[in-house]
């Protein structure tokens, strides 16, 4: 009941603030769990051009396909971290563990630097996220939380073994290759 955006301190930023649950920062319209990151703000700036523009053109077209496409992925993320808690014994806690909103704290900032270590760990050696994806916030919380609970080493124990890192120019989206000799 607290989240309302009558509080923004992105006010001046993006073109209307008009900004209610209907605008979706994370993965689905109704989702009141995203917080004020940058990757929410790039999605918001692509959901505010995609809306002026006439929607039988192209580039309405392929606005919405992008953001079909980053809901879509973050969903696949989402569902990713939310696997390996639920095999952590989390069950009952994976969703409040996961929910991130803009009064979302991080519980002892000496954790700061630890949780912000394993995430670039996760990142680089194991695929929880996909390639291209930019770090995001939202997982720094979740990591703190982690940290806090004495399952951070294990999380990552487990996404190394349920994600593992696919050799360099291996790709996931991609069929077997044929040997280079």
């Amino acid at each position: 009941p607290l989240l309302r955006s009558n509080n923004n301190p992105y006010a001046s930023f993006g073109a209307t603030l008009a900004r209610d649950e209907e605008q979706n920062l994370w993965s689905t319209p109704h989702d009141v769990t995203h917080t004020e990151a940058d990757d929410d703000r790039v999605l918001y700036n692509m959901i505010v051009v995609r809306n002026q523009l006439d929607k039988d053109s192209e580039e309405w077209q392929k606005l919405n396909y992008d953001i079909y496409t980053l809901r879509q992925t973050r969903k696949e993320v989402r569902s990713r971290w939310k696997h390996i808690l639920e095999d952590l014994g989390f069950q009952k806690e994976a969703d409040s563990l996961l929910s991130v909103t803009k009064l979302s704290i991080i519980s002892d900032s000496q954790n700061m630097s630890k949780a912000r270590d394993i995430l670039l760990k996760l990142s680089e050696e194991t695929n929880i996220f996909p390639t291209s994806w930019e770090l995001s916030e939202r997982y720094l919380f979740v990591v703190d939380r982690l940290i806090a609970l004495d399952a951070a080493d294990e999380f990552f124990r487990m996404a190394s073994t349920a994600y593992p890192k696919r050799p360099s120019g291996d790709r996931a989206d991609e069929g077997p290759r044929a040997p280079t000799s």
